[in-house]
């Protein structure tokens, strides 16, 4: 007796083709608003806003945490009176310096390490020595040769951009594919034309990380720098004006000033790094 498998039937259902009108009708009006990026980011901003109001009613003491509306005050009147603005353009000013330094010595560093022996040498020495220093520990350093000024900032700034762009553009490079090399040597490219071309294309993922990471060091140091000797040059920054406040127990404005900088690095991120991202990297199919 064979055993066999029972035969089914076969059918065809025919399908009817979607129309445009049902499409639109499938992606409704609240889920179109919620694929906006900023409405989801506004909305985790405003819940953080909420739990921070809550917290600060249940904690009861403004000299410890101020309400979230209570720093809204005080920085609206921080605009309103130019002071907070004024110090915001005297770090601004500082920090853009010394960042763009720190980026240009770091690619100078990683062309050459690219192109050289010695210069992978002297990139891996360098970064191995430099970048678990801390930058605010050169001040006392950079107050020593450079006075108190600007040029003392500035110094500590380039060290605390310099080595996480270096490592992270010289990391990018490495990865490059050897076809894209290749390619770059059949057309000619030699040196910086080479790197120009084909290496910073290629790499700019990690070149873009890079640039965030050393932007967020570059703020991190700024800060802590003002907050330690203070006023450069008979001007304070933010973290000047975060500091004179601590003492005068204006916590308040404390908090408006540490809101300033989420703000910016808000802005930042989002209006200069992600439309960046979105025109280059994105684009090209390089990143999701």
């Amino acid at each position: 007796m064979s055993l066999s498998p029972p035969v089914r039937q076969e059918y065809e259902v025919a399908l009817e083709p979607f129309t445009q009108s049902e499409l639109v009708r499938d992606i409704s009006l609240p889920r179109r608003i919620w694929q906006q990026a900023w409405v989801r980011k506004g909305v985790i901003l405003l819940a953080l806003a909420v739990l921070w109001e809550l917290a600060a009613r249940w904690q009861n003491n403004d000299l410890l945490l101020p309400s979230f509306l209570q720093t809204a005050n005080a920085f609206i009147d921080g605009i309103a009176s130019g002071e907070l603005l004024s110090k915001v353009w005297i770090s601004l000013t500082v920090l853009i310096k010394g960042y763009l330094i720190g980026i240009v010595l770091a690619f100078g560093l990683t062309t050459l390490a690219v192109s050289t022996q010695l210069g992978r040498d002297l990139l891996s020495t360098l970064t191995a020595m430099f970048n678990p220093l801390p930058a605010i520990a050169l001040l006392p350093l950079s107050l020593l040769w450079f006075g108190l000024g600007e040029n003392s900032l500035i110094f500590v700034l380039v060290h605390s951009v310099l080595w996480a762009l270096a490592l992270n553009t010289y990391a990018g490079f490495l990865g490059v594919s050897e076809t894209q090399r290749m390619a770059g040597r059949n057309y000619g490219l030699r040196g910086l034309r080479f790197v120009w071309y084909i290496l910073i294309p290629a790499a700019l993922p990690s070149i873009l990380a890079g640039l965030k990471i050393g932007w967020a060091f570059a703020w991190r140091t700024l800060i802590a720098a003002e907050l330690v000797f203070g006023a450069s040059s008979g001007k304070g920054g933010l973290g000047w004006y975060i500091f004179q406040n601590r003492n005068e127990l204006y916590t308040d404005k404390v908090f408006a000033g540490l809101a300033a900088v989420i703000l910016i690095g808000l802005l930042v991120e989002n209006l200069l790094f992600n439309t960046f991202e979105r025109l280059t990297i994105k684009r090209w199919g390089m990143q999701r």
